[in-house]
């Protein structure tokens, strides 16, 4: 049976509590800087209370940190495994090259088609980019699987979250069962979820107490 484990904590400290080599696989979506900015110009009205939002905004993790977290990330992955990291066009031009540094090497942008476009202002944003990155050398499970990932986005869930589905296929992709899949900012608990469906074990991490209430019921723990 897989593991339930997931903690109240910085996400770094957090993974600096973790052994070395010890983690198969990291799928995250940390609370990145460039939220804020959109939050701001009232063109992410899903992440703040509002007329049409019930939802609390959260911490942002600063791109300043980027450094710590990608080091801890790569120390804590076995050698020949993968590394996905959910972001915008504008965090991916500054947390590749910090990723690369860490050790890590860049496959390519993956583009998480949500089906249906979002707010906004210049062309109307209905994507996400997943950057995928490698430690060592690792194989796709399935080489016929396209780099454009078309799942509904989740309306009315927790903010930002990602589809079960969408996170499921990575998952698949990069690991097997009784595997290790960890997620240092958890939010919704889609990754522990997805992980919890496929047989593997699970360890997460969020600061949040509204991230750790919404997952503990989706997981019923």
């Amino acid at each position: 049976m897989p593991v339930y484990n997931f903690a109240k904590q910085d996400a770094v400290e957090w993974l600096q509590s973790l052994n070395n080599n010890s983690i198969d696989l990291v799928i995250t979506d940390p609370p990145y800087e460039s939220l804020e900015k959109h939050r701001a110009k009232g063109t992410t009205t899903r992440l703040k209370v509002s007329n049409g939002s019930s939802n609390q905004w959260f911490a942002i993790f600063p791109n300043s940190r980027f450094d710590t977290l990608f080091k801890e990330i790569y120390r804590v992955l076995k050698p020949n495994a993968h590394f996905y990291l959910f972001c915008d066009q504008e965090t991916m031009f500054i947390a590749k090259p910090i990723a690369e540094q860490a050790g890590f090497k860049f496959w390519k942008p993956l583009v998480w088609d949500k089906q249906a476009i979002g707010m906004g202002y210049h062309y109307r944003a209905r994507y996400e980019f997943i950057l995928f990155f490698e430690k060592g050398k690792r194989k796709l499970n399935d080489l016929g699987i396209p780099d454009v990932l078309s799942f509904k986005r989740v309306w009315r869930g927790y903010p930002t979250e990602k589809p079960v589905e969408l996170i499921e296929t990575l998952i698949k992709q990069s690991s097997i069962e009784n595997d290790v899949v960890a997620d240092p900012f958890f939010g919704s608990g889609a990754t522990l979820v997805a992980a919890d469906n496929l047989n593997r074990y699970y360890l997460g991490c969020d600061i949040s107490d509204a991230a750790h209430q919404h997952a503990s019921l989706r997981l019923n723990t």
